[in-house]
């Protein structure tokens, strides 16, 4: 901070000379450790106590560098067959198949991909894992936030 007061009194401008070190993406399991850790009086022997198979490297770099948390891939399901023109719309539509309050339906309408995610139509591997023959049988596309992957 002081040397970006200093520049900037001078007209100058501060240059960063080593690069920000790239923040480590850990499963939710493995943040929880790490932000426990943080607390701890020996945050080092907090994590090595808490982990196996060789992270204990991984989340000793994520607890110096920084973490983010993994998101779980996201997919939507389009019922093959479904798709027909709109006309109020002008666009195709099609159904998509959706979990609800923990109940499959085949019933969820969208214009599109996109529109299907804006609606909140995505599921997880782990939701189709779980679910009826019927919704496993239906091809999983991979969607993003901003559309297919």
């Amino acid at each position: 901070m002081a040397a970006k007061v200093t520049a900037t009194r001078n007209g100058g401008h501060v240059v960063t000379l080593v690069e920000e070190p790239k923040k480590v993406v850990l499963t939710k399991k493995q943040a929880k450790i790490v932000e426990k850790a943080r607390v701890n009086d020996i945050p080092a022997t907090y994590i090595s106590a808490r982990t196996n198979n060789g992270e204990e490297s991984l989340l000793i770099n994520a607890f110096v560098n920084g973490w983010t948390v993994e998101e779980p891939k996201r997919y939507v399901l389009p019922m093959p067959g479904t798709e027909y023109h709109t006309y109020q719309m002008h666009r195709n539509a099609q159904y998509y198949a959706v979990k609800g309050t923990g109940n499959w339906r085949p019933d969820a309408i969208a214009l599109g991909t996109d529109d299907a995610v804006k609606h909140g139509y995505t599921v997880t591997q782990s939701d189709i894992d779980a679910a009826p023959a019927w919704v496993k049988a239906i091809k999983p596309l991979e969607v993003t936030d901003d559309g297919i992957r």
